[in-house]
């Protein structure tokens, strides 16, 4: 059977703490509740001062895209600060953190693949 097209907006999609996170949010705008196949599609805030600790998937990668804001993400052993307007890929199994350190809040979108299981492997 052939999903259903869908239009939402962001703003009618309830945020949920992220867990183990701090002043961190998530937001599933399209997933496999609304049909969705083969990928999930979701939004992410961080307030400032906002973490979600170190972690990692061991077999599911994390594409990015920074809508609003500024912050560090850790990948494996190096901090980069990533903001508004750039990409980022991140491969299965690689340690990944998110931090806040402006006074501004950030928003990012992450797209993953729809999978049986999503194993986190919290590390902090």
């Amino acid at each position: 059977m052939k999903p259903e097209p869908l239009v939402r907006r962001a703003a009618d999609v309830p945020k949920k703490p992220v867990a183990k996170g701090r002043g961190a949010y998530l937001q599933v705008l399209v997933g496999p509740d609304d049909g969705a196949p083969h990928f999930i599609l979701r939004r992410f805030t961080l307030e400032p001062g906002g973490r979600i600790p170190a972690h990692r998937h061991p077999t599911i990668e994390h594409e990015q895209f920074v809508l609003r804001g500024r912050m560090v993400l850790g990948l494996d052993d190096e901090e980069r600060e990533v903001a508004a307007g750039e990409a980022v890929f991140i491969p299965a199994g690689t340690v990944h953190w998110y931090e806040n350190r402006s006074s501004e809040p950030v928003e990012f979108l992450c797209v993953i693949p729809k999978t049986k299981e999503y194993e986190t492997e919290w590390l902090d």
